[in-house]
């Protein structure tokens, strides 16, 4: 991976790991035809040297930056087209191979993320057979760009508030396209700003007088020749962000604006010529969009904590610091159990993240399989898993990679190390497709059913099963393996989801209706849903973990093992209230975990960074100066400081515009 001498500390942790690193890539990606797939995708992209900059991204102003992000764009959609061809699903985007290795090309994003990230995706989900003949070939083809334009600039979460309109008009058989309002304006939108020249746009579906809701439409805003706006279409780019600033976000209005009314796509409900609404299929299968993004976002969180943990892992080999005994020469800082403490639920927590976004597209492919039959008994499952999962997964990444930088002291403040790129795209995944406190109470009401179903005796679905067992938990005797940890966590959720079925009943008594108890115990279900997901993480990651080592060598099988002790016990250590408050724990049993946490962290200590390397990513796409396979930490940095423009000339002419003073000496 380095033509350099790999640094000796670095050497010398490779020789200390005791299990076999590929044998764990082969897990992580998958199986070893999807590592031996992704790496021959990765070669043939990579030795083309087309994701290379001679100035770095972030020395060039925003025009540049973007401008530099859109010609890498094309360059890499023409080496990987073929890819990009054989989409023709949604089951296709289950791999995340086309995703991550955009990462060698862009520090920030692409402008052309939501074209495949959503515009496509929706035209495979909503659009008819007819519909998808006609958009999907130019799509994939790049001849058309385009974007997702749903929030707008008063309307986030509320999508029955969006303000948008498309009114239908028989006489010419179009539909009328406005923003009535300033709020009304689409904002956010990834690559709407500059880049797209069509975009799905959600719109309150107006005809023969009556408002049938939300409804999505394909529409063409730049003309095709010469990419500008179309009349009766106000379009811009919404200004500079924390993070995301080469992926203009862009805001978008209509004044009055046509389109065709087969541009509304029409694989769930249409509009006839004459106007009449026919409803085709079940509301809820328009879902399926939503929830496939969210899924991809958990495996997306994933792979930037596994980013930000190598980096500061390979890091914290090399660094060496302070006088631990008199005398004694500097040690690496990850012999430090501080350190160790930091970083090591970093790997574990990526490595569960993972494994469960994988068990989360399995189980999203086989309900979208049902979904497509008519069945949509589990999308009430699906929607609550995937909201909580989101959330859980994008907040522990944006919280587990500051912490990362954190281990890194200054130099992991340089945008250089990456660290700073990954924390600002991971923060913004907290909130957007679906905000955080929002989508757990999503899950929340989700459970609150769950539980009167429960409660009356009827068995609930498999990831709320544990409700089944209401009112029996106290009795158990403590107990400290894993599958007892998991289970008391479960036992948590159940008594948070109860105290909140209880706290709304007891408003209710008092004459309040069901919404205003609800909302004023929404404080209570927040942290419910979080047990829930919590709990459904820990099983997932225990089940997953043991099935996918089960012919794997014995080595591996105990630092597996290792990892998912680490994260259980972790989140137990960090729940204790939960636990005293629902469970039998003592202080003793506290105890006990905080001792063997203490031990697992001295286990995993010499697999430190053969754990990361098994994460296999590559220095192109990893791009730090910290975090490179060579752990040539500080050659690097000044490497990268030298190519920033400031340091093109010796003297910089603001000292003679303003700094220069007649000297008296």
């Amino acid at each position: 991976m380095s033509v350099y001498k790999i640094n000796e500390d670095l050497a010398k942790e490779r020789q200390k790991c005791n299990f076999d690193i590929q044998e764990l890539t082969h897990i992580i990606d998958g199986g070893k035809h999807k590592t031996e797939q992704r790496r021959f995708i990765e070669e043939k992209v990579l030795k083309t040297g087309a994701h290379e900059d001679l100035v770095p991204d972030e020395c060039l102003s925003l025009k540049e930056r973007y401008e530099n992000a859109v010609k890498k764009s094309q360059m890499y959609s023409d080496l990987v087209k073929n890819e990009l061809l054989a989409f023709t699903g949604l089951e296709n985007f289950g791999t995340p191979i086309l995703r991550r290795l955009a990462d060698a090309f862009f520090k920030e994003i692409s402008p052309f993320l939501l074209h495949l990230g959503m515009f496509v995706p929706t035209i495979m989900g909503q659009c008819t057979p007819e519909q998808q003949a006609k958009w999907l070939p130019p799509a994939l083809n790049l001849e058309i760009f385009g974007t997702y334009a749903q929030t707008e600039l008063g309307h986030g979460t509320f999508i029955r508030g969006l303000e948008t309109t498309a009114t239908y008009d028989p006489s010419t058989e179009e539909f009328i396209l406005h923003s009535p309002t300033l709020t009304a304006y689409k904002w956010w939108g990834g690559g709407l700003g500059k880049t797209a020249n069509h975009c799905i746009v959600v719109a309150q579906l107006y005809t023969q007088g009556k408002c049938y809701g939300v409804h999505t439409f394909i529409v063409q805003i730049r003309d095709l020749e010469t990419h500008e706006p179309l009349r009766g279409v106000k379009v811009g780019e919404v200004g500079p962000k924390l993070g995301f600033n080469t992926a203009d976000n862009g805001f978008l209005g209509f004044d009055n604006y046509r389109i065709p009314r087969d541009h509304m796509l029409m694989k769930n409900a249409q509009v006839l010529k004459d106007g009449t609404y026919k409803k085709l299929a079940n509301a809820k299968l328009t879902y399926g969009t939503m929830v496939f993004v969210r899924v991809t976002l958990v495996s997306d969180s994933a792979f930037n904590l596994a980013k930000a943990a190598t980096i500061a892992v390979r890091y914290s080999a090399v660094r060496r610091q302070s006088e631990a005994k008199p005398g004694a020469p500097e040690p690496q800082i990850l012999d430090y159990p501080t350190q160790q403490h930091k970083l090591f639920i970093c790997i574990s927590s990526a490595l569960a993240m993972q494994l469960t976004a994988n068990w989360l597209w399995a189980t999203f492919s086989k309900y979208l399989n049902e979904m497509r039959k008519g069945n949509v008994d589990n999308l009430p499952e699906l929607h609550a898993l995937s909201s909580c999962l989101k959330s859980v997964s994008t907040s522990d990444a944006s919280f587990l990679i500051e912490q990362c930088r954190f281990a890194c002291g200054g130099h992991g403040y340089m945008t250089s190390s990456r660290l700073p790129h990954i924390y600002a795209f991971v923060v913004a995944t907290r909130t957007y497709e679906g905000d955080y406190t929002v989508l757990l109470l999503q899950t929340a009401r989700f459970l609150v059913k769950a539980w009167e179903v429960a409660e009356s005796g009827v068995d609930v679905s498999p990831t709320v099963s544990y409700l089944n067992r209401v009112n029996k938990h106290k009795e158990l005797v403590w107990d400290n393996s894993m599958e007892g940890l998991i289970r008391y966590l479960e036992v948590v959720a159940e008594g948070k989801i109860s105290h909140c079925v209880k706290n709304i009943r007891e408003k209710m008594k008092t004459g309040m209706s069901y919404d205003d108890a609800w909302l004023l115990t929404t404080n209570q279900l927040v942290p419910a849903a979080e047990a829930h997901c919590r709990a459904v993480l820990m099983k997932v990651y225990h089940q997953e973990s043991k099935r996918l080592t089960a012919d794997s060598s014995l080595n591996l099988q105990k630092v597996i093992d290792q990892l998912v002790q680490l994260y259980i016990i972790f989140w137990s250590l960090e729940k204790t209230g939960d636990l005293l408050r629902y469970t039998s724990i003592s202080e003793k049993d506290i105890d006990e975990l905080q001792n063997r946490y203490e031990d697992l962290l001295a286990s995993i200590r010499p697999n430190a960074v053969g754990l990361v390397d098994a994460f296999d990513i590559r220095d192109e796409i990893l791009q730090s100066t910290l975090g490179a396979y060579d752990g040539r930490v500080y050659e690097r940095l000044m490497e990268e400081a030298l190519k920033t423009p400031l340091n093109a000339e010796s003297v910089n002419s603001s000292f003679h515009k303003y700094m220069k003073r007649e000297s008296k000496l």
